[in-house]
């Protein structure tokens, strides 16, 4: 269990306290809006009304206790950077911030932030990718340029093993999982892994050499 503080409680906060409470973390809430802490309050460990560019009502709070701290304001750059600061003076191990620009990320990771997060650009990359393939079944962006997809597996890799494909070298992408009829999960299969037609493979790589191989 970890001790996480969530601080701006717009949707993309919310749903991260609300899930890590779920999964069994100490969850505290952190929002200027009442109506807001209301509204998380009974799914929280704890909710509170509370100004966090101050760093000394952190430090009443007890966040310097705190194993992770999610800040999810984004709109005000000033006040986005102000708290990752202050969560970096008091020692939070782990500071990660929700963005709205690049130039607020550089910002943001200047002043301490450990991750920077881009939740509607990640969102929007994804359904683009599940959009363009029907082969394609889930997408997770790594960087601007990589990414991890979860496809079908194409015909001409059926019934063949991955030695005979040589994937690296003939596709430029490695194979890191498969799921054998899209259930049982095999994680870094050897070269003789047998793929067979109900096979969902997940493969990294860069954007171009994704979409070639879910093309195929």
């Amino acid at each position: 269990m970890k001790q996480v503080v969530v601080i701006g409680l717009g949707s993309f906060a919310t749903a991260a306290a609300t899930m890590l409470a779920e999964l069994g973390n100490e969850v505290m809430a952190v929002d200027t809006d009442e109506a807001a802490i209301q509204r998380i309050a009974s799914q929280v460990t704890h909710a509170v009304v509370a100004d966090a560019r101050d760093a000394a009502t952190l430090r009443q709070l007890g966040v310097a206790e705190c194993d992770c701290a999610i800040l999810g304001v984004s709109s005000d750059i000033a006040s986005s950077i102000l708290i990752t600061m202050a969560l970096k003076e008091l020692g939070v191990p782990e500071v990660i911030c929700k963005a709205s620009s690049e130039i607020h990320r550089r910002a943001l990771e200047k002043v301490g932030a450990d991750k920077v997060v881009f939740p509607e650009r990640e969102t929007g990359i994804k359904l683009a990718q599940n959009v363009s393939s029907a082969r394609m079944l889930d997408f997770i962006e790594l960087s601007h340029d990589y990414g991890i997809a979860e496809i079908a597996c194409p015909g001409p890799w059926r019934g063949k093993t991955i030695r005979e494909l040589n994937v690296r070298a003939v596709y430029g992408v490695n194979i890191l999982a498969v799921k054998e009829h899209g259930q049982k999960i095999v994680v870094s299969p050897g070269g003789e892994f047998l793929l067979a037609q109900d096979d969902v493979v997940m493969v990294l790589g860069s954007y171009s050499q994704l979409n070639a191989v879910q093309a195929l």
